[in-house]
C-alpha cells in the first residue's frame, strides 16, 4: 500500500489505460459513481460529464454512449487525457477503475472539524491503518476460518495488501477508498463484505439480548479477532464509521450478491461488544498439532549444558513466519548442529495460541532433514547473510527477548 502522506502531498500519478481499452459504459458508471454529473449531450450519441463540487465549472468530458460511431475512439482518447490532467481528485479514482478493473472499499469515520493540520494528519494517519487491519482480516478470512490468527497465514495476507490500490484520502481524514483488483481480490471483498454483515449482526444480538453465542456463529462467515479490532481502531475516537463496497462495473457483482451491497455502520456504543467478542476469539482458539520443518536461526540457553530454546524459520508444516520451541539438552544439540551444517530440522508439538501462535510447546522427535546439496547451500547462506555464524551465537549468549545467563551456550 501507498505510503501515508500528508493531505497536500499530491497522491502519484495513474498511469492512464489505452482508449482502445476503456468501454463507454464502464466510464459512464465510472464517472456517476465518484459523483460527476451528466449536464446533457446528444441523446443516443454521447454524454456530456462535469466534476463534483466546487470544480464543475471547470473541465467536462464528452463521453460516447457506445463504440458504434466513427468518433469514439477520438472522445474516449480526449476524455481519459482530460482525466488524466484534471485536479479533481475524483477524477484520479475514475482512471484507477479504468486501468484497473477493482471492486471499491470505501471507509468513513464521522470525526470532529479539526482546528489545525495537525489533528487532521493523525485523523488520516488512523484511518489507514484501520482501513488497512480490516483488509487484512479479509484477506486472512479468505484463506481459512478462525477466530483468532495471530501469526497464522499473516504473510500470505500481507503479501495480498500489495496488489491493492489507495485512492486519495477525504478532507479532515474521514474519508478513504481503495481499489481491491478484481483479478486478485474477489475472493477477499466477497469474504470481507460477509464478515462485516455477519459482525453487525452479532453486535446487535450481543446488545440486544446480553449474550456472546452469535459471535461463535459469526467465525464461519469470517468474523475473528482481527475484524474485531480493526472495526474498533475505525470507530474509535468517531461519532460513528461506516464501510461500503461497490463492485467493478466491468465485472459485476459476484453470482448471488447484491447488485449494490449495503454499507456497514458501526457506531461508539458498539464499542464494547466488540472488545468482548475480540478477547473471546483470543481464549477460545485452541492450541494446535503440527508437525513443523524450518531452518534454525537463532539458539539460546543459561549455560554450556542442559535445555535451551531455538527459533526456527518455517519452511513447512505451519502457515507462520517463525516459531520459538523450548527443547531438551539433547533435541538443542541436534538443533545447533544441523544449523551448523546447513540443515534444516523436523519437529512435532502443539502450535500454541497464546502468543499468537508463535510457539511450539511438547516438542519431540527432533530430526535433521535431509536437503540436496543446492538447497543446503542455499540455506546456509541465507542463515550466514541474515545473522553470521558469529552474530548467530552472540545471540544464544544475550538479546532483549528472553532472560539468560552469562555463559556462550554450546551448540
Amino acid at each position: 500500500m501507498d505510503r501515508y502522506r500528508p493531505t497536500e502531498e499530491p497522491a502519484p500519478a495513474v498511469p492512464a489505460p489505452s482508449p482502445d481499452q476503456v468501454d463507454p459504459a464502464v466510464l459512464g458508471a465510472l464517472l456517476a459513481r465518484h459523483g460527476w454529473r451528466r449536464r446533457g449531450g446528444a441523446v443516443g450519441r454521447y454524454a456530456r460529464w462535469t466534476p463534483p463540487g466546487d470544480m464543475a465549472g471547470g473541465t467536462s468530458l464528452l463521453v460516447p454512449e457506445s463504440r458504434e460511431f466513427p468518433d469514439s475512439g477520438d472522445l474516449l482518447g480526449e476524455a481519459v487525457t482530460a482525466l488524466a490532467r484534471s485536479a479533481a481528485p475524483s477524477a484520479r479514482e475514475v482512471l484507477i477503475g479504468l486501468a484497473v478493473p477493482s471492486d471499491e472499499i470505501r471507509w468513513r469515520r464521522e470525526v470532529p472539524e479539526p482546528r489545525t493540520g495537525a489533528p487532521a494528519w493523525t485523523a488520516q494517519e488512523r484511518l489507514r491503518a484501520a482501513a488497512r487491519a480490516t483488509l487484512l482480516a479479509g484477506a486472512l478470512a479468505a484463506r481459512g476460518r478462525a477466530g483468532y490468527y495471530g501469526a497464522r497465514h499473516r504473510r500470505e495476507a500481507e503479501a495480498w495488501l500489495d496488489h491493492v490500490l489507495i485512492g486519495p484520502a477525504g478532507p479532515g481524514g474521514r474519508e478513504l477508498t481503495v481499489f481491491v483488483p478484481v483479478e486478485h481480490g474477489r475472493a477477499v471483498t466477497g469474504t470481507l463484505l460477509r464478515a462485516l454483515y455477519a459482525l453487525r449482526d452479532a453486535v446487535d444480538y450481543q446488545r440486544t439480548t446480553g449474550r456472546q453465542e452469535a459471535f461463535d456463529a459469526a467465525v464461519e462467515a469470517g468474523v475473528s479477532r482481527e475484524l474485531t479490532e480493526a472495526v474498533v481502531a475505525l470507530v474509535e475516537g468517531t461519532e460513528g464509521a461506516r464501510v461500503a463496497l461497490e463492485w467493478s462495473p466491468g465485472a459485476g457483482p459476484p453470482l448471488g450478491s447484491a447488485v449494490r451491497p449495503e454499507p456497514v455502520e458501526f457506531s461508539p456504543g458498539d464499542l464494547p461488544a466488540l472488545r468482548e467478542a475480540g478477547a473471546r476469539y483470543e481464549q477460545a482458539e485452541p492450541s494446535v498439532p503440527v508437525r513443523v520443518t524450518g531452518a534454525v536461526v537463532r539458539l539460546r540457553r543459561t549455560g554450556p549444558g542442559g535445555p535451551g530454546t531455538v527459533r526456527l524459520r518455517v519452511l513447512a508444516g505451519a502457515e507462520v513466519g517463525q516459531v520459538r520451541i523450548a527443547l531438551e539438552e539433547d533435541d538443542y544439540r541436534i538443533a545447533g548442529h544441523a544449523h551448523l551444517v546447513g540443515l534444516p530440522i523436523r519437529v512435532s508439538g502443539r502450535l500454541e495460541s497464546r502468543g499468537g501462535f508463535r510457539r511450539i510447546t511438547g516438542a519431540r522427535d527432533v530430526t535433521p532433514v535431509q536437503v540436496d546439496e543446492a538447497e543446503r547451500d542455499r540455506l546456509l547462506k541465507s542463515m550466514q547473510a541474515n545473522l553470521g555464524v558469529a552474530a548467530f551465537f552472540e545471540e544464544a549468549c544475550g538479546g532483549p527477548e528472553e532472560e539468560h545467563g552469562d555463559g556462550c551456550p554450546e551448540p
